[in-house]
């Protein structure tokens, strides 16, 4: 008798096992089904290790890929594959950020149930993005030829309207003899971290208008140079005296060198994490690089840190959201490449601080660069010309224009009204 319960005993642990195994297994099943279906070795949906199945396609319904078990078939025009081969990815998987490789579980449609579309119906899932394909042709020919980003999204809903970097070169007929030491394998906008120059004014104002008294008296009288211990910081020319609008909109480097040591390194390190330039932005799955700042106690190295030199180093899309919530009353969306889908609004700035820069910017615009330049359009912004080492220049540019924000920058480009400027009236008269 005893011999029989102890059987029946072993009987239940061996049965009780097989239910926690279960439960465990389809716990995992649920958490990571769609990694295991979308791994290499899935012949029913990967051939000789490429993607078989899937199709992307723009806001607007343009096939910009297709995969079968022939390979990879991008759009039939030239441009249009190398505008946008940032956001479709290439046939070797080396820009990790594409479609191709970062959209793969949704390329293949898993589904708890069904398994992968890809074995039941034979042609996986159709992935859209939220890019213009044809805002990104038009991106991609304004930079003509130059090194830099360009990245415009709508910062009420997170949607990335066209997001371009170049290098580039056709994934049909090129891609064997890409060069990953050219930068071609890299989306700037996500994957890049870049020496901001001026358009980081626009994070020391918020830092000042929120720290600094008695803002309504403050002047500086720029005499072309701000001496800090024996060295100096220096600007362009005279700016005369200004107050801080007028120093944003001059873009006076030594007004803004004094401002900073005013604020201090506390507050600029406290100012950078709050508006989200040393944090990552996760992309449905695809995660930002972060920015990195070194608010050096010297006082000359912490002055041009403020004025977006010395160690800054700004990630473009980082920086495009602030921006956006600059436009937003502080508040704006987080970016998002999969149609559908919206971003989860995020809070940077006070709102009486953003309508400040907002009247800032669109000050600057007025005074400074000219509506002349932006014909039909009412541009808020800030230009940026980033000293980069061997007397190169990067040429920036970034603000907003009704719901969307944008940046632009132009490598070696020079300063950012003459080179990236340019660049951003053209995307947004397409958009627009």
């Amino acid at each position: 008798m005893k011999k029989l319960e102890r059987r029946a005993f072993l009987c239940l642990l061996l049965a009780a096992a097989l239910v926690l195994g279960m439960c465990f297994f389809t716990a995992r099943l649920v958490k990571e089904g769609d990694d295991w279906a979308s791994y290499y070795s899935n012949s029913h949906v990967f051939k000789d290790g490429k993607l078989a199945v899937g199709a992307v396609y723009d806001r607007n319904g343009l096939l910009l890929l297709n995969n079968d078990e022939e390979g990879q078939h991008f759009h039939e025009d030239a441009g249009i594959r190398r505008a946008n081969l940032h956001v479709t990815g290439d046939k070797a998987y080396n820009i990790v950020s594409g479609a191709n490789s970062a959209f793969r579980s949704e390329m293949i449609g898993y589904n708890f149930v069904t398994g992968t579309k890809g074995i039941l119906f034979g042609s996986g899932r159709s992935t859209t993005l939220t890019v213009d394909a044809h805002l990104n042709l038009a991106a991609y020919e304004a930079l003509a030829g130059r090194k830099g980003l360009v990245c415009v999204y709508n910062w009420k809903t997170g949607e990335i309207l066209s997001m371009v970097s170049s290098p580039t070169y056709d994934p049909e007929s090129d891609w064997e003899t890409a060069n990953a030491q050219t930068g071609a394998y890299m989306n700037k906008s996500l994957s890049a971290t870049m020496t901001p120059g001026s358009i980081f004014k626009l994070v020391t104002t918020a830092a000042v208008l929120e720290t600094v008294p008695n803002l309504d008296e403050w002047s500086f009288t720029c005499t072309g140079k701000y001496e800090i211990n024996g060295e100096y910081v220096t600007c362009t020319r005279s700016h005369g005296t200004v107050d801080l609008a007028g120093a944003l909109a001059h873009s006076c480097n030594c007004a803004y060198g004094a401002l900073t040591l005013e604020v201090g390194e506390d507050t600029m390190e406290k100012y950078v994490k709050k508006l989200g330039l040393t944090s990552s932005y996760d992309i449905n799955g695809i995660t930002s690089k972060k920015g990195s700042f070194d608010f050096d106690t010297e006082s000359i190295n912490l002055a041009w840190a403020g004025i977006g030199q010395y160690e800054d180093q700004v990630n473009p899309i980082s920086m495009l959201v602030y921006v956006g919530a600059i436009a937003g009353g502080g508040t704006a969306a987080e970016p998002v490449l999969l149609e559908g889908e919206e971003g989860k609004q995020v809070t940077l700035l006070d709102s009486e601080t953003a309508a400040t820069l907002q009247e800032m910017m669109r000050n600057t615009v007025v005074t400074e660069y000219g509506d002349s330049r932006f014909p039909g359009l009412e541009v808020s912004a800030k230009t940026g010309t980033a000293e980069v080492g061997s007397g190169s220049k990067n040429g920036w540019f970034t603000g907003y224009c009704g719901d969307y924000a944008f940046i632009v920058c132009v490598e070696n480009g020079g300063a950012g009204i003459n080179s990236a400027a340019p660049v951003a009236n053209k995307v947004l008269q397409e958009l627009m």
